[in-house]
C-alpha cells in the first residue's frame, strides 16, 4: 500500500519521540491503554492527550501515537498516521512486519511488546508502570517490562529518580542505537542502564553505546546467554563487544541496582583505594574483608572506631574524601539508638570540598531502613550491608577502568601490514575451483605467511622415499604428518609423528604413515623447539560477526582461559587481549622449562590476523591451535582456513575498520602531502599539532582559548566511529607531522552533519583547506547526507569568505549574534 507524498515535508523526528508535546492513544479497551491512560491522568502531562477508539480520529500532526491494535491492523494505522503527519508510534502489543511498516511508511516504532515510555521531567508517564517514577538524572532502556517494574519498584523506596524509561521491547524497529544516540546529548541523564535481551544492529548499536560511553557511565545486563549457549561463547562476545565501547556489564540485577545506586549518586573514582570510617569494629572488618575479596586495595589509614560522635563521623568521612590520598570512602553505621538522627544529620550536609565518592552502608531494617531513607532522599548512595556498599564501589571502579580503556591512547606505533593479498585471493580462487572450501594445514600456513606471520618451514612430500630430503631442506628435528583438511581437534588419530631427528627415522615414519592413507601426500615440518603454545582463532558470533580468541595452545590448552575481542584490532587493542587471559598475562615471565616469551610478537601476529579477516571476509573460520612463542618472536606450526560457500553473505565487522580507501597524495606547492582518515595512533601527532596553533586559531576553532588539550580530548578526536562520523588529516610526507584537520560529525537523523577544519599558519594560502573541505564534502555526500552545518564566529572574516566560495550559505545566529551559521546543500529536498 503506498502513501500520499506529504506536502508539509514533515518526517520522523526523535526529538517528537523523546520530548513530545502531544500524544494520542489508540484502542481504548486495551488493557495497555487503560494502563497508560491512568498513568497519564497522575503524572500531569502538560500537553493535549487525544484518547480515541480508532486510528480513524486521529488528528493531524500528533508528536506520538500508542497503537494498542490487533497485529494485523498496526501497518495500516501507520499508513494513516504517516497521512496525518503522525511519525512516531509506541506498540505495546504484538505487529506483524513491523519493519516492513515503518520503512514503507517513515513511521517509526518502539515494539513490538513494548513496556512504553516515561520522561517524567515532562509529566510524560505513558507506560504501564504500577508507580510512578520520579524525576532524576538515571536512564533506563530494557526489553523487559518485568525488569522495568522491578527496577522502578526499587528506585521509589531509594530516591532514584530517572530522565528517561525507555521500552523498546522486540526492537524490530527503534532499537538501543536511536536510544542511545538520544541519552548521550541529553544533559539531564546521568547514567544510563540497558537490559539487554535481542539486539537487532550490532553495528549501530556498538556506535551509539560508545559515544554514550564517552560522556557518561553505562550499564548492561544481559539475562539467557548461558541458556542460549551453554559454551559461553556468546556471552563472552558480549562482553568483549561492550568492553570496546566502555560498557559495564554486570551479570546479576543485584548487581544492576548496585551499579545504578553509586553510577547514578556518586562522585567519579580516580583509584581503586578504598577508606573504610565505621561507627563498630565488627561491621567495619567485614566491609574490609569485601574489600579484599574484591581484589580492591584498603587505604592504610581506614579508620575503624567503636564510638565516633556524630560531629567527628562527618568530618573524618569528608576530611578522608577532600584529602586526594584515597579513591574513596565508606562510612558503616549501626544504629544505637543514641544520636543516630544527629548522625545522620550530619553526614547529609553539602561538602563542596569532597573529592572522592563517599559511600553509605546503615546496618538494619527497623532503624536501620528509616535512617537510609533519609541518606537515600539526599541523593547519597546507600546500602543495607557492608558487601553491597564494597560492590557499588567496586561498579565505579569498573566503570572508570571500562571507560578509560576504552579512550586509552595507544601508541604512535603504527603497525603497517603489507601482505601479498593478490596471492591470497588466487590461492582462495584454486581451492573453490578444486571443490573445496577447507585449506590444507599448508596452504593455510601460507595465507598466514602471506601477511608477515612466521611459520615453520614445511615441505610436501609426495612419497616416504622423499620425505628424507624434504627433512634434510627444512633441517631436523622434524615433524611428519598426514597432508589434511580437517578442522584441527577432529583429524584422525595417527596422522603425525613427531620428534624424528634423522632420514631414517623420517622415512621409517612416513611409510607408517603412507601405509595407513596411500592416498594422502606427507607433510615434512621443522620441529618447534620448547617455547610456550598459544592458540589463536577467529569464528562467527552470531550477532557481533567475526571474533577473535586467544590463549593457550596445545596440550596445555584450557577452555576456560581464553580471552575475545572483535576486530580490526591495532597494537594496542591486542595487548589488552593477552593480558586478559593467564596465559597471556604469563607471557612476560619465566614459566617452569619455559623462558619468557615476546609480548610483541604477539601482539602483533594478532594484528595481522585482524587484518587478514578485514581484508577477506570470505574466510569463516581461521584456527591456529598450535603458536610458538619465545624471546625471539613467534612461528606458526599448524593452521586451518576455512572459506565461506559461494551464496554465504559474510557478516558484517560490529565494529568499522580504518577506512584504507579513503587515502589520498597530492602535491601542494613543491610538497607531497597525504590526506588520510584520522586514526588513534594520531594522538602524539595530533598534541603536537595543537601546539604549533596560533591563540587566534584556536580560539576560532573552540570558540575558546584552550593552552592544553587533555588526554580525553585527544582520545575523543583521535579515537573516529566511522560510522558516524569522519576526521580526515593532512600529513607531510617527509616529517609525519599533521598539518590540518577536517572533521564531520553526523547528527542521529542521518541526514546532517556539522564540519569543523583547521590547519596551521604555514600551510594557509597554499590550498590545504579547500582540499581537505572538498574531501569531506566528497565522503559526506558519499554518506547520503543531505546538509553540511558549520558555526562560526562572527569575526572570522577569512573563514567566512573561504566558506562562501565553496558554495555555502551564511547567516548570523538568532540566539548569539557573535556567531554565524553555514549551510551547505547536498541533495535537493
Amino acid at each position: 500500500m503506498s502513501i500520499p507524498r506529504l506536502t508539509s515535508g514533515r518526517r520522523f523526528d526523535p526529538a517528537n519521540l523523546f520530548r513530545p508535546t502531544s500524544l494520542a492513544v489508540i484502542g481504548l479497551e486495551a488493557d495497555a491503554s487503560v494502563k497508560t491512560l491512568a498513568n497519564l491522568a497522575l503524572s500531569g502531562f502538560k500537553g493535549p492527550i487525544h484518547q480515541l477508539h480508532s486510528i480513524a480520529e486521529l488528528p493531524e500532526g500528533v508528536d506520538v501515537c500508542m497503537l494498542s491494535l490487533p497485529a494485523d491492523e498496526i501497518g495500516a494505522a501507520m499508513t494513516v498516521m504517516a497521512e496525518r503527519n503522525c511519525f512516531a508510534a509506541i506498540i505495546p502489543g504484538p505487529a506483524d512486519e513491523l519493519r516492513a511498516h515503518a520503512m514503507r511508511t517513515g513511521v517509526r516504532a518502539l515494539g513490538p511488546y513494548s513496556f512504553g515510555l516515561c520522561v517524567p521531567k515532562l509529566g510524560l508517564n505513558a507506560t504501564r508502570s504500577h508507580i510512578q517514577p520520579q524525576a532524576g538524572k538515571l536512564a533506563l532502556v530494557t526489553q523487559s517490562s518485568a525488569i522495568s517494574r522491578a527496577v522502578i519498584d526499587w528506585a521509589e523506596p531509594n530516591g532514584v529518580g530517572f530522565s528517561h524509561i525507555v521500552g523498546v521491547g522486540n526492537n524490530h524497529d527503534i532499537g538501543y542505537g536511536m536510544v542511545l544516540d538520544w541519552l548521550s546529548r541529553d544533559p539531564g541523564t546521568g547514567a544510563i542502564l540497558l537490559d539487554i535481551r535481542r539486539i537487532k544492529n550490532h553495528r549501530l548499536f556498538l556506535s551509539a553505546a560508545r559515544a554514550a560511553a564517552r560522556l557518561r557511565p553505562v550499564v548492561a545486563i544481559r539475562a539467557g546467554t548461558r541458556t542460549e549457549d551453554p559454551t559461553g561463547a556468546s556471552d563472552m562476545a558480549l562482553e568483549a563487544a561492550l568492553r570496546r565501547a566502555g560498557v559495564l556489564c554486570v551479570n546479576r540485577l543485584e548487581d544492576l541496582l548496585a551499579a545504578a545506586e553509586t553510577l547514578s549518586r556518586a562522585k567519579p573514582v580516580r583509584t581503586d583505594t578504598l577508606a573504610i570510617v565505621s561507627t563498630a569494629i565488627g561491621p567495619g572488618r567485614l566491609a574490609s574483608d569485601a574489600v579484599l575479596r574484591a581484589g580492591l586495595a584498603l587505604c592504610p589509614n581506614e579508620t575503624i572506631s567503636e564510638h565516633v560522635p556524630a560531629e567527628e563521623l562527618a568530618a573524618t568521612a569528608f576530611g578522608l574524601a577532600a584529602s586526594g590520598t584515597v579513591g574513596g570512602v565508606l562510612v558503616v553505621h549501626a544504629p544505637t539508638g543514641l544520636k543516630d538522627e544527629a548522625t545522620i544529620a550530619s553526614l547529609t550536609r553539602p561538602h563542596p570540598e569532597q573529592r572522592a565518592p563517599v559511600l553509605f552502608c546503615v546496618l538494619g531494617e527497623t532503624h536501620g531502613a528509616v535512617h537510609r531513607n533519609t541518606l537515600a532522599k539526599a541523593g547519597l548512595p546507600v546500602f543495607a550491608t557492608p558487601e553491597q556498599a564494597v560492590r557499588g564501589f567496586e561498579h565505579l571502579v569498573l566503570d572508570r577502568r571500562n571507560r578509560a580503556a576504552a579512550r586509552e591512547l595507544p601508541s604512535s606505533t603504527v603497525m603497517e601490514v603489507t601482505p601479498d593479498k593478490a596471492w591470497v585471493r588466487r590461492l582462495f580462487r584454486d581451492v573453490r575451483m578444486d571443490g573445496r572450501l577447507a585449506l590444507t594445514q599448508d596452504e593455510s600456513l601460507d595465507v598466514l605467511a602471506a601477511y608477515g606471520i612466521p611459520t615453520v618451514p614445511t615441505r610436501m612430500a609426495a612419497s616416504p622415499d622423499d620425505a628424507a630430503a624434504a627433512a634434510d631442506s627444512v633441517g631436523y628435528p622434524v615433524a611428519v604428518k598426514l597432508r589434511d583438511n580437517a578442522r584441527p581437534g577432529t583429524r584422525p588419530p595417527g596422522g603425525l609423528v613427531l620428534d624424528l631427528m634423522d632420514a631414517a627415522q623420517v622415512t621409517a615414519a612416513a611409510r607408517l604413515l603412507a601405509a595407513k592413507e596411500p592416498e594422502r601426500p606427507l607433510l615434512v615440518q621443522h620441529q618447534a623447539g620448547r617455547a610456550r603454545e598459544l592458540a589463536i582463532r577467529v569464528s562467527d558470533d552470531v550477532g557481533f560477526g567475526p571474533v577473535i580468541s586467544f590463549g593457550s595452545g596445545g596440550t596445555a590448552a584450557n577452555p576456560q582461559d581464553r580471552a575475545m575481542d572483535l576486530p580490526p584490532l591495532n597494537l594496542t587493542l591486542a595487548e589488552q587481549l593477552i593480558r586478559r587471559c593467564r596465559a597471556g598475562a604469563m607471557l612476560g615471565r619465566d614459566l617452569r622449562d619455559r623462558p619468557a616469551a615476546s609480548t610483541d610478537a604477539v601482539a602483533g601476529t594478532l594484528v595481522r590476523i585482524s587484518q587478514l579477516i578485514v581484508d577477506f571476509p570470505e574466510i569463516a573460520v581461521l584456527d591456529l591451535p598450535a603458536l610458538f612463542a619465545d624471546a625471539r618472536g613467534v612461528v606458526a606450526a599448524d593452521a586451518w582456513v576455512k572459506l565461506r560457500g559461494a551464496e554465504e553473505t559474510p557478516p558484517p565487522l560490529a565494529i568499522a575498520p580504518y577506512p584504507q580507501e579513503l587515502v589520498t597524495c597530492r602535491v601542494l606547492g613543491n610538497e607531497s602531502i597525504t590526506i588520510r582518515p584520522i586514526r588513534p595512533e594520531d594522538a602524539e601527532a595530533h598534541g603536537a599539532f595543537f601546539s604549533r596553533l596560533s591563540p587566534q586559531d584556536i580560539r576560532y576553532r573552540f570558540f575558546s582559548a584552550i593552552r592544553e588539550l587533555s588526554k580525553e580530548q585527544v582520545a575523543r578526536l583521535t579515537q573516529v566511529d566511522y560510522d558516524r562520523e569522519m576526521a580526515f588529516v593532512a600529513v607531510r610526507d617527509t616529517t609525519g607531522e599533521i598539518t590540518g584537520v577536517v572533521r564531520l560529525v553526523c547528527e542521529p537523523n542521518g541526514r546532517s552533519a556539522e564540519f569543523a577544519v583547521i590547519v596551521q599558519a604555514d600551510m594557509k594560502g597554499r590550498g590545504l583547506a579547500t582540499a581537505l573541505m572538498k574531501r569531506v564534502i566528497d565522503w559526506g555526500r558519499q554518506k547520503g547526507l543531505q546538509e553540511i552545518t558549520g558555526q562560526i564566529l562572527a569575526d572570522n572574516a577569512p573563514m567566512l569568505a573561504f566558506i562562501r566560495h565553496l558554495g555555502f550559505t551564511v547567516h548570523r545566529m538568532p540566539d548569539d549574534p557573535e556567531v554565524m551559521e553555514s549551510r551547505l546543500e547536498l541533495v535537493a529536498g
